[in-house]
């Protein structure tokens, strides 16, 4: 999960795009260097909702063709990663991303169209990944309070 967290927008580097999605040639990159997990290649093909831009771009077969998906809960983490982060690596909201995203590329761009698309299912991914960490962070106990209670 941290490898794909921190490649997932390699497919930007102009010295790799060739279709301009940058989910799609990031994966491929990544496909071709040896020793590549094949889970972080197919977590980068499918980031933040990449088949609804794929559509956009008219490249969804060839994205699903060459990439299958991943685990849908590995999936949602990778959404909560982009989405609870700013481009310079600052906390935010998936609400407060989501709007910077599009008023960065603007509304009626391709980009801007498809982050709003994709919106209502950044969010309920998030908000997955929030349950599940809730539930995770109830059950551990405290450090301190096993501590407490461990000693004579």
């Amino acid at each position: 999960m941290e490898a794909a967290a921190v490649l997932h927008d390699v497919g930007y580097s102009p010295r790799i795009a060739s279709t301009g999605f940058h989910p799609l040639d990031g994966a491929r990159f990544l496909r071709d260097q040896e020793g590549m997990d094949e889970r972080v290649v197919r977590l980068v093909a499918h980031h933040s909702c990449a088949l609804l831009e794929a559509e956009e771009r008219g490249l969804r077969e060839e994205l699903e063709g060459e990439f299958e998906l991943e685990r849908p809960d590995l999936v949602d983490a990778l959404i909560f990663c982009d989405m609870t982060t700013t481009p310079d690596g600052a906390c935010t909201t998936p609400a407060e991303r989501l709007d910077e995203i599009v008023q960065r590329y603007g509304p009626d761009t391709l980009v801007g169209r498809f982050i709003q698309r994709a919106a209502p299912e950044i969010h309920s991914a998030t908000a997955r990944v929030e349950q599940r960490l809730s539930r995770v962070s109830a059950a551990q106990p405290m450090w301190g309070s096993v501590r407490e209670s461990s000693r004579p």
